[in-house]
């Protein structure tokens, strides 16, 4: 019997950008007695179901845009005569979906730290659960991937999680519900021990791959202050006096590690923070912006945002603390206008942003969007192939329509010719080129036109294209492109690095 644990893409890049870290979390808590597990990144190659023999168990991660795919491999696994496990927050939300359509065994739904381990043990003695709930798990049991069986070769960066959960409660977001409002921070000392086992494997980029690097504002610290009980301030206080520590460590470690993460723009009113950030070289941040007035804003309960000159002005800060910008942002909201699209272009040039990511409004299961558009829609909700399109997941990429949800005076395809001209014009080679400026070495400026380029092909392109063969050539690119990546990336192993001590 042979534990395998796929990650289901629709497309396959060759190299990977970021390593799939779940993945190896999982490999952490599988039970030895089993041996080691067979890991299958379809980002990289497809996963061949051939090799699977009866018995065998297929642990399968499922977010929504990879469900369908990861249905028909479900299906076909168990076809073989494996036993078929589903866990992700796709699952979590939908378990009896992954039934239905995925030929599941069984579902784990939440944290798959401790009950993948107990899903394994009872299909090995035919007696598997219909669902397990994982739950949330407390942070201090939450396994250190085991990136002893990693490709070194196959991913350009690594990742690290810091913490599970958000305190806010955005829209167009499900993390709040599937991981909990109440963050769960790792302790330090595995954090950095992971980051030292990667940089011993030549690692020098890593994502912390975070809901929320900065879980702890000045504003939450302010409020339960005014508290008569400070028990609250006291927790939130420990919790951002470890951060300060985690940065301070992360600050010792060999100086040519660079470090991703994801904050919120409130992180920008913490000049402490932000400086922690730059001494332990977090070169840069993805920042959800999501709309550039006001309006937009509150269309995805987002008011904490600032909208125009202001969030300039706020953005800016950023980079004035050396910490570079990955904006996201999200056309289509109701209070979208033609003018949108140029609008929101002109800030992020103006706003000095180093990369972006421009989506289409998608109303995600799990989300207050997503709720509010299945309440609105009721019975006229309409179908394509018989499935709801507020099941968007459930249908084909090529009939699943651009724009899901009617907009009050733009068109679908005016939407995603709208984003598609975004996206192609901030990643021209003429405006890439330009914001390379930031780096000096010649070597650096070309590696950051590169990763431009694989940022348009990778994840603009695959998604926006109106064809399979656009988006074939567009996923060809990528793969290119992150194989250049992973070289310009990589840096010599250093084996015998030590974890600093505080």
């Amino acid at each position: 019997m042979r534990v395998h644990i796929v990650n289901p893409s629709h497309f396959s890049f060759g190299t990977g950008f970021i390593t799939p870290r779940w993945m190896y979390v999982l490999a952490a808590a599988t039970p030895a007695k089993w041996g080691d597990p067979v890991l299958s990144d379809e980002s990289l190659a497809p996963f061949d179901t051939d090799q699977l023999e009866k018995g065998d168990v297929v642990g399968i991660g499922l977010h929504t845009g990879n469900a369908l795919v990861g249905y028909a491999l479900g299906a076909r696994a168990r076809a073989r005569g494996a036993w078929v496990v589903y866990g992700g927050s796709h699952p979590t939300l939908f378990p009896e979906e992954a039934h239905e359509r995925g030929g599941a065994h069984a579902v784990v739904k939440g944290d798959g730290d401790i009950a993948w381990g107990q899903a394994i043990e009872d299909c090995v003695n035919g007696t598997p659960e219909r669902i397990y709930d994982g739950g949330q798990v407390d942070s201090g049991k939450f396994r250190k991937a085991r990136w002893d069986l990693i490709q070194r070769e196959k991913y350009a960066w690594a990742s690290v999680q810091t913490v599970r959960g958000c305190p806010k409660h955005c829209s167009f977001c499900s993390v709040w519900r599937t991981d909990g409002r109440d963050p769960r921070q790792r302790g330090v000392n595995p954090v950095i021990e992971e980051i030292v086992e990667l940089r011993r494997l030549g690692f020098r980029f890593i994502a912390l791959a975070d809901d929320n690097f900065y879980p702890v504002t000045l504003g939450d610290l302010e409020t339960a202050n005014r508290r008569e009980d400070k028990t609250r301030y006291n927790e939130l206080k420990a919790l951002r006096d470890e951060r300060f520590e985690l940065m301070a460590l992360m600050a010792k470690l060999p100086s040519d590690l660079n470090f991703f993460t994801q904050i919120t723009m409130e992180s920008a009113e913490d000049p402490e923070f932000l400086d922690a950030m730059k001494a332990a070289r977090i070169r840069g941040a993805l920042v959800g912006i999501e709309a550039v007035t006001p309006e937009g804003l509150k269309d995805v309960y987002k008011d904490f945002n600032l909208a125009g000159e202001e969030l300039v002005e706020r953005l800016q800060t950023f980079r004035k603390h050396g910490v570079y910008v990955l904006g996201s942002f999200i056309f289509g909201l109701p209070s979208d206008r033609p003018g949108t699209f140029d609008a929101t272009a002109e800030l992020a040039k103006r706003a000095d942003i180093t990369f972006a990511q421009f989506v289409t409004l998608t109303p995600f299961p799990g989300t207050l969007d997503h709720e509010q558009w299945e309440r609105e829609e009721g019975d006229n909700m309409p179908m394509v192939d018989g499935i709801p399109v507020s099941r968007h997941w459930l249908i084909p990429q090529t009939r699943r329509p651009k724009l899901l949800t009617p907009h009050p005076v733009m068109t679908g395809e005016q939407i995603r010719l709208g984003t598609q001209n975004v996206w192609n014009n901030f990643y021209s080679l003429k405006a890439s080129w330009k914001r390379s400026d930031i780096l000096i070495a010649l070597r650096n400026r070309v590696a950051f036109v590169v990763a431009s380029k694989v940022m348009l092909h990778a994840f603009g392109n695959t998604g926006l294209s109106t064809d399979s063969a656009r988006a074939s050539r567009a996923t060809q690119l990528g793969g290119i492109g992150f194989s250049l990546l992973q070289k310009m990336f990589s840096a010599r192993p250093m084996p015998d690095l030590q974890v600093p001590t505080a």
